[in-house]
């Protein structure tokens, strides 16, 4: 872990926390429903532009800090991770994203499209740039390759187990398979382990603690892209 880009990625995510604060505001709603247009303190509209609240009652979008708190922290563990590599772009890419729709996941049980959707034709390309700079024809093709294998396991036990996993799940799988497959195949497998594992462990957490009950509904996006993140801070190159 280089300590300076540490600290470099924690001066870059905790402004890009505050950029995409709006963008999750607006998109924390219950699947099939409209984005949110106005503010839930004064009914005012939504500007289009980034913004931390409500222009006409401040009030804020979400609870302040914590996006631009946890994207810091996770920017400070990649480029920690990647340093001055041109690795680190899709990285930092996926991380950003991955903070959004942890948030968005948590707050409204919804891994919108609109966000995963995009996210796959930008991350091959920031990863084909990557390719071509270091000759790596190779760690291309195992990044497209580890995306249609993470994506597809999960397909399959969304279809054996319906109800445990939702579209969303399968598709940001995908996503996350693209970027771990480059790192290689261990580290695919591990993100897939350590996320169930997450899982399982604050599951049961809650229902020791009766806030859950046997019955309830558990966002996954946000334990898979944590066990991504383990398994790309844990692999070598």
């Amino acid at each position: 872990m280089n300590l300076t880009w540490a600290i470099t990625g924690a001066a870059i995510g905790m402004p890009l926390g505050a950029t995409v604060r709006s963008t999750v505001f607006q998109l924390s709603v219950p699947s099939g429903a409209p984005d949110r247009s106005t503010c839930r303190h004064c009914c005012a509209p939504v500007a289009a532009a980034p913004a931390l609240g409500c222009g006409h009652c401040g009030g804020s979008f979400g609870t302040r800090g914590v996006l631009e708190l946890v994207t810091g922290a996770v920017l400070a563990l990649l480029l920690g991770r990647f340093g001055d590599s041109p690795q680190a772009v899709p990285f930092i890419f996926l991380g950003t994203l991955g903070v959004m729709l942890a948030a968005i996941d948590i707050s409204v049980q919804r891994l919108p499209d609109r966000l995963v959707l995009p996210a796959f034709p930008l991350l091959a390309a920031l990863l084909a740039v990557v390719a071509a700079v270091e000759h790596d024809g190779a760690g291309l093709l195992r990044a497209l390759l580890g995306g249609l294998a993470l994506g597809a396991m999960f397909l399959v036990l969304a279809l054996v187990r319906p109800g445990q996993l939702g579209g969303g799940d399968v598709k940001l799988a995908g996503l996350a398979g693209l970027a771990l497959g480059w790192l290689g195949w261990p580290a695919v497998m591990a993100a897939a382990v350590l996320g169930f594992t997450l899982s399982a462990v604050v599951s049961l957490g809650l229902l020791a603690a009766r806030r859950v009950s046997l019955g309830s509904a558990v966002s996954f996006g946000p334990f898979l892209l944590g066990g991504a993140l383990m398994a790309i801070l844990a692999a070598g190159r």
